[in-house]
């Protein structure tokens, strides 16, 4: 078993995630491992990083698939006895004018964004070793979808003693809210992406908690963020930021030094800790 530290980022072979990756490369101590649903995609990004004199590895992750998410538990466990960095960055998003349906867009965003990041964590946290970093990848619509909720949602949502199945159970009823056309008449916005971002948010949260309670002595690091409007595929060319600069917050938390006792628990962009 290997004694290097390992860092891992899904949805990693482009955007954001690349940038994660190859800021990683430069200043994590140890092997850094970048993922996607497709090898080839994969294999040909980690080549692009060779040829800058990087040195990543590729594991395939699709975070919609659970046999995908625990092959790399197993082999994580096996080849290093657990994990020091995560980046759950994998994520999706419908474009402004995408005339797919409401409700269908709402499942599939839900499906990835907040169920498969919640997997992930589900098998990959048990593994995170003392002193290691959890970064979830969120976004500022979380904040904004956030107010666009009823009064009686955002309570919920700000709430310090909501639970995992909770939180689970109100991403649900969104996706079936918007099935039987009830979303707004039941305090939803009109943002599958901003809910699926609500999720990523409040689920860090509870997981911070639960680590405090549980593994407080192992003094792991875990924390949503928001990278900023950055011009990739999802967001379009107009985009303020470049990707390197949309990798600088992810990378801060994921590289804080090892006696840092914070930020943990929170929501974090341009290196600041907002108010959620």
């Amino acid at each position: 078993m290997s004694s290097v530290p390992v860092a891992v980022v899904t949805g990693s072979n482009k955007g954001i995630g690349l940038a994660i990756v190859q800021a990683l490369c430069k200043q994590f101590p140890g092997d850094v491992y970048l993922t996607a649903r497709d090898p080839g995609r994969g294999q040909e990004a980690v080549a692009k990083l060779q040829g800058e004199g990087l040195h990543a590895l590729f594991h395939q992750l699709d975070i919609d698939d659970l046999q995908s998410i625990r092959a790399l538990r197993d082999f994580l466990k096996e080849k290093y006895g657990g994990l020091n960095v995560l980046v759950n960055n994998a994520g999706i998003a419908f474009k402004v004018h995408d005339t797919t349906p409401f409700a269908v867009q709402a499942e599939v965003t839900l499906k990835t964004n907040f169920f498969g990041t919640r997997n992930v964590c589900t098998e990959l946290l048990p593994l995170v070793k003392p002193y290691g970093k959890v970064v979830n990848v969120s976004s500022m619509v979380s904040c904004s979808a956030l107010r666009s909720c009823s009064q009686e949602l955002q309570e919920k949502f700000r709430s310090d003693t909501i639970t995992e199945d909770e939180l689970v159970e109100l991403m649900t009823k969104f996706v079936e809210d918007t099935k039987k056309g009830v979303h707004n008449k039941e305090g939803w916005p009109n943002t599958a992406y901003g809910v699926s971002k609500i999720g990523v948010t409040v689920l860090s949260r509870i997981q911070a908690r639960m680590l405090n309670e549980k593994r407080k002595s192992d003094h792991i690091l875990l924390n949503a963020c928001c990278p900023g409007w950055v011009r990739t595929d999802m967001a379009g060319p107009k985009a303020t930021k470049s990707p390197e600069e949309g990798a600088e917050t992810p990378v801060y938390l994921a590289l804080l030094p090892s006696d840092a006792d914070g930020p943990h628990g929170q929501f974090v962009s341009d290196k600041t800790v907002r108010t959620w």
